[in-house]
């Protein structure tokens, strides 16, 4: 699934959509827009204007207006397993190629603007989703945006094994599978401690990598950039000391670490 990296490149696409009359939306696919009826997301932003785009976590929306200049509903977009927005040229996010002709059935959503510019939904697996007002109360704060205090306070409740906490949406919103091996790595953490064992210096530790992490993996395109995780295969060793990398399954996940550095 898109991590908050992935999520972030594409809001930023999505941002250079703001402002512009909306013409048309294409809303044909009644599985992708579930579960509203092909039309339904039309008839909402015909006329109108994208205002906001906003994202928590993986969650990506924007703000609306009506053709009347008042609040319309949010406009919710979830990228799926291979989802990606393209607008002006620029696709977010970036690092996801396809070496197979484009169909146009692939294109499962899409908004023409009156200056004949489009935004489109691009997703091979029909694994995305587009939906009005989308349920934001279940996420936690943002994985970007958490205080170390707020970070300590959330992530170092419970007995829960801390990747296992890392990966929970309501705990901290936008960090997936790569991601937490990265900031478990960065931190020399081990996956499966519990999190009440974890000190406050290892609590702030893993905040200082997951902003880190966070900064590396957007500015290059996506989680799969990360140092370690190309390590992330039988037979390699950390790049940080040599050590042989471990594998487990911590909190349902395939997960990765160092024998070294993580071991306890």
């Amino acid at each position: 699934m898109p991590e908050l990296p992935e999520v972030e490149l594409a809001r930023q696409v999505l941002a250079g959509a703001l402002g512009r009359e909306i013409r048309d939306v294409d809303d044909h696919d009644d599985w992708v827009c579930r579960p509203h009826a092909p039309g339904d997301i039309a008839a909402a932003l015909r006329g109108g204007r994208l205002t906001e785009a906003h994202r928590r976590g993986k969650t990506l929306w924007c703000e609306t207006e009506g053709a009347d200049g008042e609040p319309g509903p949010h406009l919710g977009l979830h990228l799926g397993m291979a989802g990606q927005l393209r607008f002006g040229g620029v696709k977010g996010p970036p690092g996801r190629s396809y070496d197979r002709v484009e169909k146009p059935e692939w294109f499962r959503f899409g908004i023409t603007f009156a200056d004949g510019e489009e935004l489109r939904l691009f997703d091979t697996r029909r694994l995305s989703r587009v939906r009005l007002d989308p349920d934001l109360d279940a996420l936690g704060p943002d994985a970007g945006e958490v205080s170390r205090r707020e970070f300590a306070e959330r992530v170092g409740r419970g007995r829960a094994p801390v990747k296992a906490r890392l990966l929970d949406q309501s705990v901290v919103a936008g960090i997936g599978n790569l991601l937490a091996d990265e900031i478990l790595w960065q931190a020399g953490v081990n996956p499966g401690r519990p999190v009440h064992e974890l000190t406050d210096e290892e609590l702030a530790g893993l905040h200082k990598a997951l902003r880190k992490a966070l900064r590396a993996a957007i500015r290059r395109g996506g989680v799969h950039t990360g140092e370690i995780i190309g390590h992330r295969r039988a037979g390699e060793h950390c790049p940080r000391c040599g050590a042989e990398m471990v594998h487990g399954t911590v909190g349902g996940r395939s997960t990765w670490w160092c024998s070294k550095e993580q071991a306890g």
